[in-house]
């Protein structure tokens, strides 16, 4: 891909993932000749940007923001917006007038096929992505043009305590040092105080954590029955609360096991797997025990602390979610699965699209050619090789990530016409 002339470039960056990878992305723009600017609405967001001649405060309200932007979009000449997420407040909103004037707007988030790649889009993500209209069809005529085959996982990359890590810090700075900033109100619901203190007990009972997993996996595996897994999602995480049918994770909890006890056959039994970073402000494992003995399925019904998916998939019958990208681990695995929200994969070719209780019982398995192509398709265009929050997974995502922003196509468009830079392929890190 050929890269547009840096000169004419000026990139305003809103809020990024906690850490410093949006100050790492920024150096390495104005090398290129670009400008960069940085709006703070925090002393979160101040914290990690380490150029203080490109950062801007905002003081103002949440009404305040929109003409702020515009002002700040004609004063700068801004060519480019940069966020983390398109649904928080701050960021819809700058996207719909950044979209009026024209601007080139990037978004990062959380890979879809994390932990091992981010995504990189153009104008939205998750539910907003341009890949909720592409068909399976269409990827496989652009995969024409390339003859590459996806590449495989390292074998180790993990960054769950650095980003448990940055994000107690980024909070403790808001809680602490936002005294410029008394206007700010977080884009969540619970408070900043809060926040902070989960982050904290999470990374203290982190050991403890691990082997409650541990005992509850272990237990699973021995028991020789066969099994459905349930994967649950942040309850205030963007992709369930703007792209599902559900208010709270209790609501999914219900239909789920209320399916599992009216279909899946008798000796069956569902494990329901909590988020990697569940800290405890949703009562899951309480709305579970109490919806599992009311509908008759106590004995049947087990809980797993986060961790690692691989291990209980391998044995899984069938898993269902709202929309979470870990519903990719089980496509890749050809395991049936059942979504009930607005996701990238939720393709007529790969989900199912039977009655829960049906479901449970014989579920459709996935076409998995078509979702081979699909995955190949997304790891040559959004999905990037690297991480936000440990260094060794930075450094992996700005080798390949600035040449695709300073392009004048977006991934998609690359690979259909041709243009895309060949993508490093992972290897295992010991």
């Amino acid at each position: 891909m050929t890269p547009a002339a840096p000169e004419k470039r000026v990139f305003l960056f809103l809020q990024g993932p906690h850490g410093p990878f949006f100050n790492r992305l920024g150096k390495m723009l104005r090398l290129t000749g670009a400008e960069v600017w940085r709006v703070g609405f925090n002393a979160g967001d101040r914290a990690f940007w380490f150029h203080p001649r490109s950062y801007i405060p905002f003081r103002g309200t949440a009404d305040d923001w929109p003409e702020t932007f515009c002002a700040l979009v004609a004063e700068k000449q801004v060519t480019d917006i940069v966020l983390y997420g398109d649904t928080r407040p701050i960021h819809a909103q700058a996207v719909a007038e950044a979209r009026a004037r024209g601007l080139t707007i990037h978004v990062f988030e959380e890979g879809y096929m994390r932990p091992y790649w981010v995504t990189y889009e153009r104008d939205g993500s998750n539910g907003n992505s341009r890949l909720m209209d592409m068909s399976i069809p269409q990827m496989q005529a652009a995969l024409a043009n390339s003859d590459m085959e996806a590449p495989l996982p390292p074998g180790h990359w993990g960054d769950m305590r650095q980003h448990i890590f940055y994000g107690a810090l980024y909070h403790w700075f808001v809680m602490f040092r936002n005294g410029d900033y008394r206007n700010f109100r977080p884009h969540r619901s619970l408070p900043v105080t809060k926040e902070f203190q989960l982050y904290l007990k999470r990374l203290v009972l982190m050991p403890a954590l691990s082997a409650d997993r541990l005992a509850a996996t272990l237990r699973i595996r021995l028991g020789g029955f066969p099994y459905h897994l349930a994967l649950l999602q942040l309850e205030h995480d963007s992709s369930f609360q703007m792209h599902s049918p559900f208010d709270t994770m209790g609501d999914f909890l219900e239909l789920v096991i209320d399916g599992f006890a009216k279909g899946a056959p008798k000796h069956h039994h569902l494990v329901v797997k909590a988020h990697p970073l569940e800290d405890g402000r949703v009562p899951v494992r309480r709305d579970l025990k109490r919806l599992a003995r009311k509908l008759g399925v106590a004995d049947r019904v087990h809980y797993v602390r986060g961790g690692k998916l691989a291990q209980l998939l391998n044995d899984a019958r069938s898993a269902v979610t709202v929309n979470s990208t870990a519903g990719q681990q089980v496509l890749w695995r050809g395991i049936p699965l059942k979504v009930f929200g607005r996701a990238v994969y939720a393709k007529p070719e790969f989900v199912s699209d039977q009655p829960l209780p049906e479901f449970f019982a014989r579920a459709s398995r996935p076409d998995n050619k078509a979702y081979k192509d699909f995955r190949r398709y997304l790891l040559e265009t959004s999905q990037i090789p690297g991480g936000f929050y440990a260094a060794r997974g930075r450094r992996q995502l700005l080798r390949q990530v600035v040449d695709m922003m300073l392009a004048d196509e977006d991934p998609y468009q690359a690979l259909e016409l041709g243009t895309a830079a060949p993508r490093q392929q992972l290897r295992a890190v010991t």
